[in-house]
């Protein structure tokens, strides 16, 4: 009697459909047909390979169910070979990080489930590889703000499940409260702070979250653009960009003030100067009738104290006749002393 083979794992196959849930499986099992479709190996321990792709002997998955399997961490490329898939589920699978070429290969991937881990904030790029993603599923991680570039990357996702996550409402929530009120979501409340706890984040406003001076003055930016484009026909800054740049102009302007004011101070302290000294150069006084020499005259100019100075008057000249002080060139040839014979002569005439 011939009996039945006895595969290793039980299996189910209707339409290429294998179940190989809650076996404890560490890795794939490799005895399964190639051209399955789809394969659950949810409620096992799968190790994820590092370095190499995951079930790169089933080409023709369509549906690829990896949910609580412990912690798998996504090493980049581990589905590349896994063309054809459309729908991948990762949740419950204590996920903290996702690499940004974690989903390479997953062009044609139609459903994303990653509930239930333990994201804390999105790398979106990973996004970027799955150009026909129609259906993200991020309920119930440790979300607690996002964004506005993965906003922006997401938008390209019809649907997009962001529930359950303890999403902080300040006013870093402002872009996604006007993302989820563009999109009409289901209700994505708040969790902290206190007062805004439970209410839904698409019914709030911007007063609400904290930031009205910031978006009053952005919109003053934007009005301001508004006015400014048609007047000038050209393209203006953007709002953020104008606003950082008028502290370097009034820094330029306060330089070359300062600057034009110290060149000026400079040259008048030059030409006060030059004034001064030539105010230091007096002419000699004219040589007096009544006998004073120019070096006298100068001398008793320089001996003024501080800077003071006195021009000597008549008396002073007179004086000065009167200690018989006689220069030579005034007598005359004729007017000399007599000699000593000439004098006794005299006295006995």
């Amino acid at each position: 009697m011939g009996g039945w083979p006895l595969p290793q794992e039980k299996t189910l196959r209707v339409m290429g459909w294998a179940d190989c849930s809650g076996k404890s499986l560490q890795h794939p099992p490799s005895s399964l047909p190639r051209n399955i479709t789809s394969l659950d190996l949810s409620f096992n321990s799968l190790v994820m390979p590092h370095h190499r792709t995951l079930l790169k002997h089933f080409p023709s998955l369509h549906s690829l169910n990896l949910s609580s399997n412990g912690k798998l961490t996504l090493s980049p490329g581990v589905f590349s070979n896994l063309g054809t898939l459309l729908l991948l589920d990762l949740s419950s699978c204590g996920i903290t990080y996702i690499h940004m070429d974690a989903f390479k290969g997953l062009g044609n991937l139609h459903t994303l489930l990653l509930r239930n881990n333990s994201l804390q904030e999105l790398d979106v790029p990973f996004l970027l590889p799955l150009k026909a993603l129609f259906h993200l599923d991020l309920q119930h991680n440790a979300l607690v703000s996002v964004d506005t570039w993965s906003l922006q990357l997401m938008e390209t996702v019809p649907q997009v499940r962001l529930e359950g996550n303890p999403w902080v409402c300040d006013c870093s929530a402002h872009p996604l409260q006007q993302w989820l009120q563009r999109r009409r979501a289901v209700q994505v409340t708040c969790l902290s702070p206190p007062g805004l706890r439970g209410q839904d984040i698409a019914a709030l406003d911007s007063q609400d979250l904290g930031c009205q001076i910031k978006q009053r003055f952005a919109r003053g930016l934007s009005t301001a653009q508004q006015i400014t484009v048609p007047e000038n026909n050209t393209t203006a800054l953007p709002a953020s960009k104008g606003g950082r740049s008028w502290p370097y102009l009034v820094g330029f302007l306060a330089t070359a003030i300062g600057l034009s004011i110290l060149i000026a101070l400079a040259a008048k302290c030059k030409l006060v100067h030059k004034n001064f000294a030539s105010y230091r150069h007096r002419p000699l006084p004219e040589i007096s009738s009544i006998g004073g020499s120019p070096m006298e005259d100068s001398s008793s100019w320089d001996r003024g104290s501080c800077g003071s100075h006195s021009i000597p008057d008549a008396a002073d000249l007179q004086a000065e006749d009167d200690d018989g002080f006689i220069e030579d060139n005034y007598i005359q040839p004729s007017e000399q002393l007599p000699t000593k014979g000439e004098r006794e002569l005299h006295r006995s005439m």
